[in-house]
């Protein structure tokens, strides 16, 4: 094997390994740049789009405001609380309150943050029925609980669509029930 050889397959070498990088960088960065997040605040779904000029038009994902179905308006985040979790009431348990986490500790992943997981909760049963119904359909607790807390589904839809062979009627039922028993615990 000649030199020039050597140098012409030690170029191709480098060249497939620079767009191996590359696909993988790609596919890395990827679902990060392109990511569509749900306008929550009703101010910002009534302004006006950006006009922009007619020689650089505006990519398609960019014109949109809302990844929620066309004929249902944008919540606040208020809204979209209440649809999920009932307000706190006078024998509630606040969802940060430490004889909960107490309780809840055996029910999350060992070693979980319990004041990072009960942040922004309504209220404690709310935190207990997504940490019981996370246990119970083996859905990862963060997932559910940014699918109840930030994109504002019920409990049911959120178990739904990571486990849609089971009933999340039935799955939600059960963790509520779970949670109502955990704070009627607290409460005595």
């Amino acid at each position: 094997m000649t030199i020039g050889t050597r140098k012409t397959i030690g170029k191709g070498f480098a060249l497939v390994v620079a767009f191996v990088g590359a696909v993988g960088l790609g596919a890395w960065i990827g679902p990060q740049i392109h990511r569509v997040t749900p306008v929550t605040d009703v101010s910002v779904a009534n302004q006006a789009p950006q006009v922009t000029s007619a020689n650089h038009p505006m990519p398609k994902d960019a014109r949109r405001t809302s990844a929620l179905p066309r004929d249902e308006k944008p919540r606040t985040r208020v809204e979209s609380l209440s649809r999920t979790a009932p307000a706190a009431t006078a024998r509630s348990v606040p969802a940060v309150a430490p004889a909960l986490h107490e309780v809840l500790k055996p029910v999350l992943n060992k070693g979980a943050d319990m004041t990072i997981a009960s942040r922004d909760f309504v209220d404690g049963e709310q935190f207990a029925a997504v940490a019981h119904a996370a246990r119970n359909t083996e859905v990862p607790f963060m997932v559910l609980k940014h699918r109840v807390l930030d994109e504002g589904k019920s409990l049911e839809d959120a178990i739904r669509e990571f486990k849609p062979q089971l009933n999340a009627v039935v799955e939600a039922n059960r963790a509520r029930a779970e949670a109502k028993s955990d704070i009627q615990a607290l409460l005595g």
